[in-house]
């Protein structure tokens, strides 16, 4: 007999949260607490809703909007019913989302005021059965809050499998049409204890969330996980640097979760020295390595970073870097966590030892079910064995430590020697005149590819490809210095802060 051990639906969690903890916080948002219980009274009444329009187990319920109360509500309540939550990337174009849509073949769709404008020239193309408003109410749309506070709460949560699907994430590839991950409730679930069992949390800490939720990483770090141990998130619509240090103030906030390009932006801020910080217990940080400049600055203010290593695939950490091995371990992605394994192989797919780059593989009750209607990519990605394959490079010391050189698909090969970004990203970013750089490969008839340097600069400062060259010399092998150098305003980057390479390739290959 298949027996669970305890019921993996988050809304069942959620719900019992709010029995247990009432009286207590769940949520800040613009200034206005909701408890656990009014938390949970607003997600019984909106699974109702849903129920009654329809809704089913294994349906898929949408969300398209900035970070708002409704976002969680409406994954609560769609998990309340067995439902599966899709949230989608509100930076999308009307077509893009189009596709997501209607691959995910979502039944209802929640909407905020801002991005209904997007989807209205291609409602009709669409596929879902409802569309609500998650504000203001409009022509054609149905009005969540009033209609949601007109139905009764529903009595209680359905019982899920852990391996059923709780949410779709569609991933922002660089090529090809996105694909959608599916992570089930166990994989949340598991990412949930992992995170407590590194991060120590506990119900007094309250979690500062700026990062869009459409992305794993704000979801699932630390959003979903404060739901599970009962404490309080302070939610920011967008993130602004100057407001965030404010909130961290204001609210006393203890963790944040952020890329890189986030905490720089707020230690650059006037306000930054004056900013009381004493009460964060450490910030985490996922998307791409943290500059040990950064490490610094943040460090002169007494607060240390946990970073993380991990994918939507993996629900998504897949290993940590505690504080504690900050500065031993300076540039290591971490451990895995208590619950799941990382190895390293080669292109046979064989197992190397310590020291040795390959292929990062990744094992644990944290990886995803597969990918939505993609069979074959879901082949491609998870071997025999369970172990899925990330596509980036990287070695384990000899401590266990995970060290990610790169992404195999960023790699350049120029005259036969291949380059990883990441170190000579590492090295740039110590030159006093660069506040961010992109390492890429450019075509070139001679050499395959050129180590392409693309860099914005501090204000007021200046750089030749010479002197950076000069600078990078005494670091670097002569075949990883760049050949070429691009000054740019600011790097692209996606809503999850991670630098898209493939457009500064394109602009450059053209």
């Amino acid at each position: 007999m298949n027996r669970q051990i305890a019921e993996p639906n988050l809304a069942a969690t959620m719900l019992r949260r709010a029995r247990l903890n009432p009286r207590r916080t769940a949520l800040v948002f613009e200034g206005e607490e909701t408890s656990y219980a009014e938390f949970g009274e607003r997600v019984r009444r909106q699974a109702t809703l849903f129920r009654e329009s329809g809704l089913c187990s294994g349906h898929r319920v949408g969300y398209l909007g900035f970070n708002h109360p409704a976002l969680l509500e409406t994954l609560f309540a769609a998990h309340a019913l067995g439902a599966i939550f899709v949230p989608l990337n509100f930076r999308l174009t009307a077509e893009e989302l189009t596709f997501i849509i209607n691959d995910a073949g979502i039944h209802s769709l929640v909407v905020d005021d801002a991005l209904r404008p997007v989807l209205e020239p291609v409602r009709s193309r669409l596929c879902c059965h409802h569309y609500f408003g998650s504000e203001s109410e409009a022509q054609g749309w149905r009005h969540l809050p009033s209609e949601r506070a007109a139905a009764q709460p529903l009595a209680a949560a359905v019982s899920v499998d852990q391996h059923d699907v709780a949410v779709i994430m569609y991933t922002s590839g660089t090529t090809g049409l996105p694909k959608g991950a599916m992570l089930t409730h166990g994989n949340i679930l598991w990412n949930n204890i992992n995170s407590s069992l590194a991060f120590g949390t506990s119900r007094d800490d309250i979690i500062l969330t700026a990062a869009p939720l459409f992305h794993i990483g704000a979801l699932n770090v630390m959003t979903l996980g404060s739901f599970h141990v009962g404490s309080t998130v302070v939610l920011m619509r967008n993130f602004d640097a100057g407001q965030a240090l404010e909130n961290f103030e204001r609210y006393r906030a203890t963790h944040m979760f952020g890329a890189p390009a986030m905490f720089l932006f707020m230690s650059q801020q006037p306000q930054f020295a004056a900013t009381d910080l004493s009460s964060i217990s450490t910030l985490i940080c996922g998307g791409a390595p943290v500059p040990e400049s950064l490490i610094q600055v943040w460090g002169e203010r007494g607060v240390s970073f946990c970073q993380g290593y991990g994918l939507t695939e993996t629900a998504p950490f897949s290993a940590f870097l505690t504080s504690e091995w900050a500065l031993s371990k300076l540039g290591s992605a971490g451990q895995p966590p208590l619950y799941s394994d990382t190895r390293i192989v080669d292109d046979n797919n064989r197992e190397l030892a310590a020291g040795e780059r390959g292929e990062i593989c990744l094992r644990g009750p944290n990886i995803m079910k597969g990918y939505w209607n993609r069979p074959d990519a879901t082949a491609a990605a998870i071997d025999a064995e369970g172990w899925f394959h990330s596509g980036d490079v990287g070695y384990v010391d000899e401590d266990g430590f995970l060290f990610i050189c790169d992404r195999l698909k960023d790699m350049v090969i120029s005259g036969g020697e291949n380059v990883y970004p990441a170190e000579v990203e590492s090295v740039l970013y110590k030159h006093e005149h660069i506040a961010e750089v992109a390492v890429i490969g450019v075509p070139d008839e001679k050499w395959g590819e050129v180590v392409t340097a693309v860099v914005a600069l501090h204000e007021g400062r200046d750089l030749t490809i010479e002197e950076l060259r000069d600078f990078a010399g005494s670091f670097l092998a002569r075949y990883k210095l760049p050949s070429r150098l691009h000054i740019v305003k600011a790097l692209p980057r996606n809503p999850a802060g991670k630098v898209l390479k493939f457009v500064l390739k394109e602009e450059l290959s053209a």
